[in-house]
């Protein structure tokens, strides 16, 4: 796979800093029962990341300490950690508002019974990717059979009372374009995804997130690939909007990796640019605990136009 680091570290993106802390992100491991060709994780089957006990309790620990709000669970399928369930349990019990980032196909995953039910009587919400509305496309992306087994999730999950008006089960679907291009309107496009989802297959859901596909890890690698690389980079550089400078997700969220150590965002952890704090080479989990990262600043490069092109990009869809 081609690094793609290396290609992003001369920019010129805005010095950014931190606002107050709201969102711990945690990436439970790598291991996934897909693998996409968009995957910014270059998560799949044969990867071994898992984040273990010992790290889940300095996690713990830390939202013990914090005013973090909302725990955010990620991976690779973060279902797929043997501790996921007991880690959302504890986090509720904080009364922490806890996302699962499922890929819905998990639910029909041996060893995965119950999960829907799980996550209905946890409260968790729900942000399902579902990266087209469209059989063919999403099986391009993500294997044959996953457009069928994404609906039968959705529809189990509806049934369970997610994505249903004021049930409290919040149920959100996630859009990538298939290619190096910006997402269109989110709110043109969800209105497209509902009328599709709710006239062909009986599905219903809240919101739909669009976000912008990252040049780096295997999509990015693809792009080098196919001599693409530098035009996708200059689209999201001539796309930027300053305005988005103020909402991106890295202000007041850190990202967590599967062995405990800290950064600013996702992609950050992808490309192992970790959250500067101190004069440490990189910082765990535990070193911040009742340690206030307001203030700090964020790790930039080019990738970081990918958050502010266009409508906007984070983890919770247009900005």
């Amino acid at each position: 796979m081609h690094a793609t680091l290396p290609l992003l570290e001369m920019t010129d993106f805005p010095a950014i800093r931190r606002t107050r802390l709201d969102t711990l992100q945690v990436n439970l491991g790598y291991l996934c029962n897909q693998q996409c060709v968009h995957c910014h994780v270059n998560a799949g089957p044969k990867r071994k990341e898992i984040m273990q006990r010992d790290t889940i309790d300095h996690v713990i620990d830390f939202l013990k300490g914090s005013h973090v709000e909302t725990l955010d669970l990620t991976g690779g399928a973060p279902e797929l950690n043997p501790h996921f369930r007991d880690l959302v349990m504890t986090a509720r019990k904080m009364g922490k508002h806890v996302i699962d980032r499922c890929n819905i196909t998990i639910l029909e995953v041996t060893g995965q019974e119950g999960l829907g039910e799980f996550l209905a009587d946890q409260q968790v919400e729900i942000i399902a990717s579902l990266p087209c509305y469209l059989e063919e496309n999403v099986n391009a992306q993500r294997g044959k059979g996953v457009f069928a087994a994404s609906i039968r999730g959705l529809q189990a999950l509806n049934a369970l009372g997610y994505g249903h008006e004021n049930s409290g089960l919040v149920l959100d679907l996630v859009y990538n374009p298939q290619g190096p291009v910006l997402p269109p309107p989110q709110q043109s496009l969800q209105q497209n995804y509902k009328k599709h989802l709710g006239e062909n297959y009986d599905v219903i859901f809240n919101e739909l997130f669009t976000l912008a596909n990252m040049p780096i890890n295997r999509f990015g690698s693809m792009l080098v690939s196919k001599g693409q690389f530098n035009e996708y980079v200059a689209l999201l550089r001539a796309s930027h909007n300053t305005a988005n400078l103020k909402s991106v997700m890295c202000r007041n969220l850190i990202s967590v990796d599967w062995q405990g150590y800290v950064y600013d965002c996702d992609f950050n952890q992808m490309l192992k640019l970790p959250l500067q704090y101190a004069t440490r080479p990189r910082t765990h989990i535990k070193d911040l605990i009742d340690v206030d990262v307001e203030g700090l600043p964020i790790s930039v490069k080019d990738h970081c136009y990918g958050c502010t092109a266009g409508q906007g990009s984070s983890c919770g869809g247009a900005l």
